[in-house]
């Protein structure tokens, strides 16, 4: 469900949309005729190559889809599923599953969709494929190591390939606009099709121009987190980037207050925050920020956000992030927390006071040197908040 779960559709009501785009999914396979065995074996006989497009259309869509949701901040690319990859298994249960689809004529969703449908011979199908899972499972603790071996990781094409996630996308597009004008040219010469109608190039090349032309849109929409991290970490950008600023004072006088309005990203690492963690703050890293717990923490009403880090040039670089995914009212600490420690925590008043304002600011300081380690303690015994990091959604088939 994408962007859509939690934030738009609840969990609950999510198992109701899941099962009506089930049906619908199983409606298009049927009449797509992919409950046909024959409809899908023709793949690999060369006289019906349906399959080759409608799977090639949904990877182009779903990935053109998917790099829009990312671009435009609806989908945390980050939490998508990979599936891990072991070269040896992956190429058995390749020939395995090419072979089950040769001779069954089905995939395991298609031949549910059959099986719906009443084709027995369907029915067959899944019960062999229990049969085989059975099987599996029952012997993996003796193909385990096998099963495990060549492990790859978790890989994306276009990292693997040494490429951007747009080129890939473009490279991939004009790929499956080849592989349509080809099985289409390939059906007309096996089936003998004599019609001009069913091969006009005229409108196979205008489609072909206008699909590929939207795949380039993927150059307009560059991975967002990517792309934002670029920028961030570009100094002349944050040379041009003044962030509104919050004095160490203002930011002692809010915590001794107990401000609630106050909420305070630490971007200190875990060690640090754990030793010393303020209330009502959370620990992240610049990733975090994109993460769906960070726009919960920056969707309080009415409430201020300081970022806090060692330096303030690590803070500067963190609100221009807050700004570019469009966070409000984000603040920086002047000075960083090394200066909040010097001027603060460490606070020493000099001997020589000159005006009213400095002598009123020290006895500040001085105050506040004691009462924020004491918070600081107190806050340390309730349990420090550090930031959860999102799990990858499990799926794929």
């Amino acid at each position: 469900m994408g962007p859509l779960v939690p934030d738009i559709i609840g969990n609950e009501l999510n198992l109701v949309v899941a099962l009506l785009i089930g049906i619908a999914f199983g409606f298009i396979l049927e009449q797509a005729g992919f409950s046909t065995s024959k409809k899908l074996v023709g793949l690999f006989y060369g006289y019906d190559f349906t399959v080759l497009r409608v799977f090639f259309t949904a990877g182009i869509t779903a990935m053109i889809g998917v790099i829009a949701f990312g671009h435009f901040g609806l989908l945390d690319l980050n939490l998508i599923f990979v599936n891990p990859t072991y070269i040896g298994s992956a190429v058995v249960g390749g020939l395995i599953m090419g072979l089950g689809f040769i001779l069954g004529g089905f995939c395991p969703g298609t031949s549910v969709c059959a099986a719906a449908t009443g084709k027995i011979d369907a029915m067959i199908f899944i019960a062999g494929s229990f049969l085989g899972v059975f099987i599996f499972a029952e012997g993996y603790i003796y193909l385990e190591d096998f099963y495990k071996s060549g492990f790859w990781g978790y890989p994306h094409m276009f990292e693997t390939l040494g490429m951007s996630q747009s080129a890939f996308a473009v490279v991939m597009t004009v790929f499956a606009v080849l592989a349509f004008i080809v099985t289409t040219m390939i059906e007309k010469k096996v089936n003998k099709i004599s019609d001009p109608n069913y091969y006009s190039p005229k409108r196979y090349l205008g489609i072909a121009l206008a699909t590929i032309f939207i795949s380039f849109t993927a150059f307009l929409m560059p991975e967002r987190q990517s792309d934002i991290l670029s920028r961030a970490s570009d100094k002349n950008v944050l040379n041009t980037f003044h962030p509104e600023k919050m004095t160490v004072d203002e930011f002692a006088f809010r915590i001794i207050d107990g401000d609630r309005k106050l909420n305070i990203v630490d971007l200190r690492s875990k060690e640090d925050f754990t030793q010393m963690s303020l209330p009502n703050s959370v620990n992240m890293n610049y990733e975090n920020l994109f993460g769906k717990d960070a726009a919960k923490t920056f969707s309080k009403k009415n409430a201020s956000y300081v970022i806090i880090a060692n330096t303030e040039d690590e803070e500067t670089k963190a609100a221009y992030i807050a700004r570019e995914i469009g966070y409000e009212n984000v603040y920086v600490l002047s000075d960083g927390m090394n200066g909040f420690r010097d001027n603060v925590i460490n606070f020493k008043a000099p001997q020589n006071i000159g005006t009213r304002h400095e002598s009123d600011l020290y006895k500040f300081r001085e105050k506040a040197s004691i009462l924020i380690p004491e918070i600081i303690k107190e806050n340390k015994n309730k349990g420090v908040q550090e930031n959860k990091e999102s799990k990858r959604a499990l799926g794929g088939c």
